[in-house]
């Protein structure tokens, strides 16, 4: 059978080359980085190399680096610490209702505590517009926090025109861009943006490492405490290979990202193309030409999301229903009622996400597979007109 992964959204294969990279951190260069002598300071090296690497990518300096265990460590190391040390400013936070749990959670902390979070509603392609953000700010808001590109629906935001809009007013913008880095160009000087998130393993690097881009000037109270690692940024015993992992993979993204997205932008299309022709009463989620190169995301009407994605794993073709942290719920996605689908609508939703090393023909595959099962479980749904089955 063929094997066909369309879930990188959720986490992407490790490139050989940053494994190649990564082993002798993992064998000969074993030292803990924090150590003075050569054993500590070979692996300190490897740390610093990364972080070059890592400000290179998205024009930022070496010491605006704060390496982290992931990105929801990340973004909630900047809505907590923004939270205690602006608290004399102010208690307003705003965001948007289609960001991942990992803020919004956050977000639902906070407000226990007695911050006040606005949640900015997406129109029906899941975006949000400058104005709306400025409508928001009031002389209490401290923090404006707007995902780079959505997680389930690709959509990419005006980051450049919030961030400036903030800025009018004084406020500090944070974007998680975990979905972003890798797929989309990101500058954080040209785009004004003050503090942003990342997450290795979505762009082909390791697993349980990611960063905390903080502006110069801006000291936000360490989340984990401890230690004096990272400057005393974040405490705890560095990861080394997977922090050298992360240096490496965000280099090779960022490298051939104009031609790796050239290419997986004609594959989107065309999958887009292919599941509209051959599958009646399909709605794309999420804007048609504004989204992340390698994400599709459908509802197919009158059948189950969950359905769906267990005959397509039957057939070899791993894909999902939306975010990976919300696996198991029952729940319809957040984001796709935000859109404005109804729950039985959103139910039936479908996200196929594409990596470096997909092919034309998985594509194919993909388009041959898929009309397929939607027909048979449209066939055994009691819901289902019989003109569309």
């Amino acid at each position: 059978m063929r094997k066909v992964y369309l879930d990188n959204a959720a986490t992407t294969a490790l490139s050989p080359r940053v494994l190649e990279k990564m082993t002798p951190y993992l064998t000969g260069i074993y030292g803990n980085a924090s150590s003075p002598h050569s054993f500590g300071q070979a692996a300190r090296a490897g740390v610093e190399h990364a972080r070059e690497q890592v400000a290179k990518a998205i024009n930022a300096e070496p010491g605006e680096i704060v390496f982290t265990g992931c990105g929801t460590e990340s973004d909630d190391t900047v809505l907590f610490g923004a939270a205690e040390r602006y608290a004399k400013k102010g208690d307003h936070i705003i965001t948007t209702n289609v960001e991942h749990h990992a803020i919004l959670h956050a977000c639902a902390a906070l407000e226990k505590r007695g911050l006040r979070v606005t949640y900015l509603p997406v129109d029906k392609d899941g975006l949000i517009t400058p104005e709306q953000v400025r409508d928001a700010i009031t002389d209490k808001t401290i923090l404006v926090s707007v995902m780079a590109a959505n997680n389930e629906i690709g959509t990419i935001m005006p980051i450049k025109e919030i961030a400036s809009v903030c800025h009018e007013r004084g406020v500090l913008f944070h974007t998680d861009a975990v979905q972003a880095i890798g797929h989309i160009p990101i500058d954080v000087k040209a785009m004004g943006i003050d503090m942003l998130s990342m997450s290795a393993h979505k762009f082909h690097g390791p697993k349980g490492v990611g960063v905390l881009y903080e502006r110069k000037g801006i000291r936000l109270p360490s989340y984990i405490i401890g230690g004096e690692q990272e400057k005393g940024r974040r405490a705890g015993t560095e990861n080394v290979a997977g922090i050298v992992g992360l240096g490496e993979a965000i280099e090779l993204a960022t490298a051939n990202m104009e031609e790796t997205s050239k290419r997986m932008i004609m594959l989107r299309d065309k999958l887009i193309a292919g599941i509209e022709a051959s599958i009646p009463e399909v709605k794309l989620n999420g804007h048609r030409t504004k989204r992340l190169p390698n994400n599709v995301n459908f509802s197919i009407k009158y059948i189950e999301g969950e359905s769906i994605l267990l005959m397509l794993d039957m057939n070899g073709i791993a894909a999902s229903s939306g975010s990976a942290c919300t696996s198991g719920s029952l729940d319809p996605s957040h984001v796709l009622l935000a859109l404005g689908l109804t729950h039985e609508v959103a139910h039936g939703s479908v996200r196929l996400t594409l990596g470096d090393d997909t092919t034309e023909e998985d594509i194919d595959y993909v388009l041959d597979v898929l009309p397929k099962v939607a027909h048979r479980l449209r066939a055994m749904s009691p819901i289902c007109p019989a003109g569309v089955k």
